[in-house]
C-alpha cells in the first residue's frame, strides 16, 4: 500500500512513512494511492465479531507489510484495552429507527480516544524500530488535545506539544489537556481560535528546517492513521443493524471532517452507506458549501460545542481530491484560492457528486438545547451538546424504515456547564476524571505568532535534553 499527497508533488510514501510523516512535503494531506475493497462476503462476517477482530481485518488493509501481522495484532488489542468494554463502540437504540454510536468509552470520554490509542503505538512501534524519536505537535478543539496527551503521555520516544484556543474549552477539556505531569507533555494556550492553532500547526509542518530539525510529527486528523482508525466503527455499526444486506445512514457531529470522511473511506471500501449526513452547529461553513457550491470561510462562533467551532475543515481537502478526480493541480489551485481569497468555488459536476455522497444540516444553539432536554425528560438519556447536534441532523433524513446512526461523540460529563443550562442535569464524571479536576495545571500563553510558538518548543526541547 501505497500512499499519495492530495496535492499531488510530494513522493509516495509507505504506510509507516505517511504514519510519521503526517503533512505531505508540499502542504497536501495523505491517501492511499488506491482503495482497498472489502467484499459482501468479508463484511457480513464482521457479524457477532469482537470490536479487534473488525479492526484488524479493515486496518491490514492500508498498513499493507509496513507493520507485522503479529505485531499489529498485539497493537489492536493493547489500544481498545483501556476501553470501558471489549465492545468499544455500543449502539444504543433511541426511538423508531434512530441509534446512538457510543464513541465515548475511551480513557478520555471522547471519540479521539478510538483513533488516538491506536495511533501513539502505532508510532511509538516504528519510532522505536527506526531508532528515532519526535516532537508531536498538534491542534485541538478541546477533544484531540486530551486524547493525543492521554495516549502520549510518558513515552519515551516522543514530546508532544498541544495547541488550544484560550477561553475556548471546556473546564474538563482543558484540564484533561493541563494536568497531567509527565515531563514530555506540554500544552501551549494560543490568543485565537482553532483555526490559528491549526494554522500554525501547518505553519510549522511548512517550515523545513524547523520541521527537519526537531523531527516534527503530527497528530491531528491530517494524520492518515487518525481517519484510517476511525473507519472501523462505521463497519461494527453497520454489521450490527442488519449490513452489509441493507445500507446504513450515518449522521456526524463535524467539524474538521476527519470523522465523516472515515464513513467515506468505509463507503468506499464497500460498505453499503445509505447516507452520510454532515451535521454542523452555527459554524457552517461545509453545509453553506452543499447548499451553495462556494467554501467561504466565515468568523468563528463560540458555541456550546466547542469541538466543532471551526470554518477550516482541514479534512475536506481528502474529499475534495475525490471529487476533482483526484487531480492534485486543481487541489493545489483551490487550497491557493482558499488562502488568497478565504473561498473558492465547485465546478457544477464536484457540487453534484459531493451532493449525491453527503447531506447537511445546521442546527443552532436554541435547537441543540432543546434536544437535550427532550432527550432527557423523554428518556433520562443525556447527550453532550455535539452528539445532540448530530442527532438533531439525523431526524431531518427521510429514509424510510432504513436504520439511522448518529455517532455520539462525547460524554457529558465533558460538558457539564452546557449541559445543565440545557436540561438542569450537571452531570457527574466517571472517578478519574473526577479525581484529575483538583490536580494542578501546566501550560503555557502564547499569541497566535509562529515564530514564538516555534522558539517555546525549540527551548522545551533544548531543556528536556539537559
Amino acid at each position: 500500500m501505497k500512499y499519495i499527497s492530495t496535492r499531488g508533488l510530494a513522493p509516495k510514501l509507505n504506510f509507516e512513512e505517511a504514519l510519521l510523516a503526517g503533512l505531505a512535503t508540499d502542504g497536501g494531506l495523505y491517501v492511499p494511492e488506491t482503495w482497498p475493497t472489502l467484499d459482501i462476503e468479508t463484511i457480513a462476517d464482521f457479524k457477532g465479531k469482537p470490536y479487534t477482530y473488525v479492526a484488524e481485518r479493515v486496518l491490514s488493509q492500508f498498513i499493507g507489510d509496513s507493520v507485522e501481522p503479529q505485531v499489529l495484532h498485539d497493537i489492536i488489542v493493547k489500544a481498545y484495552s483501556s476501553f470501558k468494554g471489549p465492545e468499544v463502540a455500543p449502539l444504543v437504540h433511541m426511538q423508531g429507527n434512530h441509534h446512538l454510536l457510543e464513541l465515548f468509552h475511551g480513557p478520555t470520554l471522547a471519540f479521539k480516544d478510538v483513533a488516538m490509542q491506536l495511533l501513539a503505538l502505532l508510532m511509538d512501534h516504528a519510532l522505536v524500530r527506526l531508532g528515532r524519536r519526535a516532537t508531536i505537535v498538534g491542534a485541538t478543539s478541546g477533544d484531540t488535545g486530551g486524547a493525543a496527551i492521554e495516549a502520549f503521555r510518558g513515552s519515551k520516544a516522543t514530546d508532544i506539544f498541544i495547541l488550544y484556543p484560550k477561553g475556548r474549552v471546556s473546564d474538563v477539556q482543558r484540564k484533561q489537556m493541563t494536568t497531567p505531569d509527565e515531563a514530555n507533555v506540554h500544552t501551549i494556550a494560543i490568543d485565537g481560535n482553532f483555526d490559528d492553532c491549526q494554522a500554525l500547526v501547518k505553519g510549522m509542518f511548512n517550515h523545513t528546517e524547523f520541521r527537519e530539525g526537531v523531527g516534527l510529527a503530527g497528530v491531528n486528523s491530517i494524520n492518515w492513521a487518525r481517519v484510517m482508525a476511525q473507519t472501523v466503527y462505521y463497519f461494527t455499526a453497520a454489521v450490527a443493524l442488519g449490513g452489509p444486506e441493507r445500507p446504513i445512514a450515518f449522521s456526524v457531529p463535524t467539524g474538521n471532517f476527519g470523522d465523516i470522511f472515515a464513513g467515506y473511506v468505509a463507503k468506499s471500501m464497500g460498505l453499503p452507506t445509505a447516507q452520510l449526513m454532515i451535521a454542523t452547529n452555527v459554524n457552517d461553513i461545509l453545509a453553506r458549501l452543499l447548499d451553495t457550491g462556494t467554501y467561504a470561510i466565515g468568523e468563528v462562533v463560540a458555541t456550546s460545542s466547542p469541538s466543532m467551532d471551526i470554518q477550516v475543515s482541514s479534512n475536506f481537502e481528502r474529499l475534495l481530491f475525490e471529487i476533482t478526480g483526484r487531480d492534485g493541480a486543481k487541489v493545489r489551485n483551490y487550497m491557493e484560492q482558499l488562502k488568497d481569497k478565504k473561498s473558492f468555488t465547485l465546478s457544477a459536476d464536484e457540487l453534484t457528486e459531493m451532493r449525491q455522497l453527503f447531506s447537511a444540516r445546521r442546527v443552532d444553539q436554541e435547537h441543540t438545547a432543546e434536544i437535550i432536554r427532550r432527550e432527557n425528560d423523554r428518556c433520562s438519556m443525556v447527550l453532550d451538546p455535539h452528539t445532540a447536534v448530530g442527532l438533531g441532523a439525523a431526524e431531518t433524513l427521510e429514509l424510510g424504515d432504513t436504520p439511522i446512526v448518529t455517532l455520539a461523540t462525547a460524554h457529558p460529563a465533558k460538558f457539564p456547564v452546557a449541559v445543565e443550562a440545557a436540561c438542569g442535569i450537571y452531570p457527574e464524571p466517571p472517578a478519574h476524571i473526577a479525581a484529575m479536576l483538583d490536580r494542578p495545571e501546566r501550560s503555557e500563553d502564547l499569541p497566535n505568532d509562529l515564530t514564538l510558538v516555534e522558539d517555546h518548543i525549540w527551548a522545551r526541547i533544548a531543556a528536556s535534553k539537559g
